[in-house]
């Protein structure tokens, strides 16, 4: 009965507030964007392959004007060499078009250029397919002509050599220039782009999202908050109980009275984000394993367009889910008592039940190799698809500078996900998603070698911690 009435005193007053918010309001100042950790991936390389209402991107755009350049100055140095020879334009171009011989003249060059032109308009402009096919074609067809008109064309005849030569040199160095420029600009640009979209544009609410968005955005300052809005932040009966916080440790937490930072409400938001880029990251295709072990745990791989190299473990751990998660996120302080690799775990931060910002230093790994490296990380967890998910990413704290003793590693968007195996509550899969920059100059053969022992030790460490503490539950 209590929940229903709460529950309607919620709607009534989310009604309320956004319809007061729709009345004359001067320009907001707060703007639910990506103005946080996450949203620096919107790099100039990601908005340049952007599709904005259905255009071309500007990286495939550039291509293009690319191809259309190439055919421009193909025709302009033939021109200028067939009039090097002294013969006017008419009788130039008859005898290098009408009077056509492969041995004299030099308008199959021309042609293949051309050609390139049609096809790669044709497929990466008007049908705007994005695979490498195409160009691949047509750069291995320039140059196995361009060899063979090495070998057919009779170089002694010619007045001025040079520039035939060049004409051919030309011709080839633009053909693979446009090979180059499409395979590792446009493609990963565009990938990028796409994911990004993905993880963000069309990402689904969330329940735990701010009920008063509407109103929120319309407000200029801190002040005009009402006391109550923290109240209403997380959802009558949210899983945050599961974690042992309850009403009292939110208002705590949040701030006299309820009223919570401009900067804990980025926090908070930047958690979200986090979070649902690491979810799509882990369940996207094409992994390639990269080892196996005895017990079944595997470790995968996956290059993606300006993150690098991304890991995933993949292991069944005999712990309750959920228990896991408390484990792993409201006891992470006491990580270093079972994982040696771990030197310290600190909280800085309490932001909510599902958000916080924690210190950690890791030990050096690879028998040295890799020293020590030290993280601040904004942490935060919430339910999807009945799975538990812990989500991360490196930010900067006033409260914790860099320090000489240690290097300050960088954590891109990585997680934790504890999936419920059905029929066995005593179990989960457990699944780590490392996204991590080590920063300094190792080679990465050695960090990857070295993370993927690090994140199989920890798997291991932790199998150990739960069965001591199942050990310990049965013997109370």
């Amino acid at each position: 009965m209590k929940m229903n009435v709460d529950q309607q005193i919620r709607a009534a007053a989310e009604a309320l507030l956004t319809s007061s918010a729709s009345s004359p309001q001067p320009t907001p100042h707060l703007q639910y964007s990506f103005t946080s950790r996450a949203g620096q991936y919107a790099t100039e390389d990601l908005v340049s392959g952007m599709r904005r209402n259905g255009h071309m991107s500007a990286v495939r755009r550039f291509f293009c004007l690319f191809v259309t350049f190439d055919l421009l100055f193909t025709c302009l140095m033939w021109l200028i060499i067939i009039l090097l020879n002294g013969d006017d334009i008419v009788s130039a171009l008859s005898k290098q078009i009408v009077r056509y011989d492969i041995h004299t003249s030099l308008f199959d060059i021309v042609m293949a250029a051309a050609s390139r032109f049609i096809f790669l308009l044709l497929f990466y402009g008007f049908l705007y397919i994005c695979h490498w096919w195409v160009i691949a074609l047509t750069t291995a067809g320039t140059c196995a002509f361009l060899i063979g008109k090495v070998f057919l064309y009779s170089w002694t005849s010619a007045n001025q050599p040079v520039f035939q030569v060049l004409l051919v040199l030309i011709s080839f160095v633009l053909s693979w220039g446009e090979a180059w420029f499409f395979d590792f600009q446009v493609l990963p640009h565009e990938l990028q782009a796409m994911e990004y979209m993905q993880a963000f544009s069309s990402c689904p609410e969330s329940e735990r999202a701010p009920l008063l968005r509407n109103y929120l955005q319309n407000l200029h300052r801190i002040d005009d908050y009402t006391e109550s809005i923290g109240n209403f932040y997380s959802p009558v009966d949210s899983p945050q109980r599961m974690l042992g916080y309850s009403d009292d440790e939110d208002t705590r937490i949040s701030g006299a009275g309820g009223r919570g930072s401009l900067q804990d409400m980025k926090y908070r938001r930047e958690g979200q984000e986090v979070l649902e880029v690491s979810w799509r990251m882990l369940n996207s295709p094409d992994w390639k394993l990269e080892r196996e072990t005895a017990e079944g745990d595997t470790v995968y791989s996956k290059k993606m367009p300006h993150v690098g190299k991304v890991l995933k473990l993949t292991g069944i751990v005999d712990f309750p889910p959920d228990q896991l998660l408390n484990e792993l996120f409201s006891n992470v302080e006491n990580i270093p008592n079972w994982n040696p690799s771990i030197l310290e775990v600190r909280t800085v931060q309490v932001i909510d039940a599902h958000t916080d910002i924690n210190y950690q230093v890791a030990k050096e790994a690879g028998g040295g190799i890799v020293s020590s490296r030290d993280f601040v990380i904004l942490r935060h967890w919430e339910m999807r698809d009945q799975c538990y998910i812990s989500a991360g990413i490196s930010i900067k704290h006033p409260n914790v500078p860099p320090v000489k003793q240690y290097v300050r590693g960088d954590n891109g968007p990585t997680c934790w996900v504890m999936r419920p195996i059905a029929g066995d509550e005593n179990r989960c899969i457990f699944q780590w998603l490392l996204n991590v920059d080590l920063k300094g100059w190792l080679p990465h053969s050695v960090v990857e070698s070295a993370l993927t022992t690090t994140m199989l030790d920890h798997l291991r460490y932790m199998r150990e911690y739960t069965e001591k503490l199942k050990q310990q539950r049965q013997c109370k």
